[in-house]
């Protein structure tokens, strides 16, 4: 049974860091792409960055750059995503997603990803 399992959210002063791991079990990481997204109160799900098997990355969110930053430990079957300055407005439930095939390229938007974890949330307020 494939199971992708967040853990590592909380609340954080505005200027923190939160470091999220996904772990994976039921497939081989190794094959996959891995996505996070995040969604806030009210707003749509959105993506934040992917990597792929490369271990390279692609942000779907300008506003995260410079200040997030994702890594693999296929050994560990787990995807850890970095985030540092933390913002209130990065506050959201953040999730992580395989993509739906092995594949060499991060998908292109959401529909390409499949079996979503249930998430973590993460609270940025002073």
């Amino acid at each position: 049974q494939v199971q992708l399992v967040e853990s590592g959210g909380g609340l954080v002063q505005p200027g923190g860091s939160l470091r999220l791991s996904c772990t994976v079990s039921g497939f081989t990481l190794d094959y996959y792409a891995i996505g996070w997204f995040r969604q806030a109160p009210g707003k749509e799900r959105e993506g934040v960055l992917c990597i792929n098997i490369a271990s390279l990355s692609t942000y779907y969110l300008d506003s995260v750059k410079g200040r997030f930053t994702v890594s693999r430990d296929n050994a560990k079957n787990t995807v850890i995503l970095q985030m540092n300055s933390l913002k209130p407005e990065d506050t959201a439930v953040y999730s992580c997603a395989k993509s739906l095939v092995p594949t060499t390229r991060c998908p292109s938007d959401q529909p390409g990803f499949g079996s979503w974890g249930r998430g973590t949330q993460v609270t940025v307020s002073s």
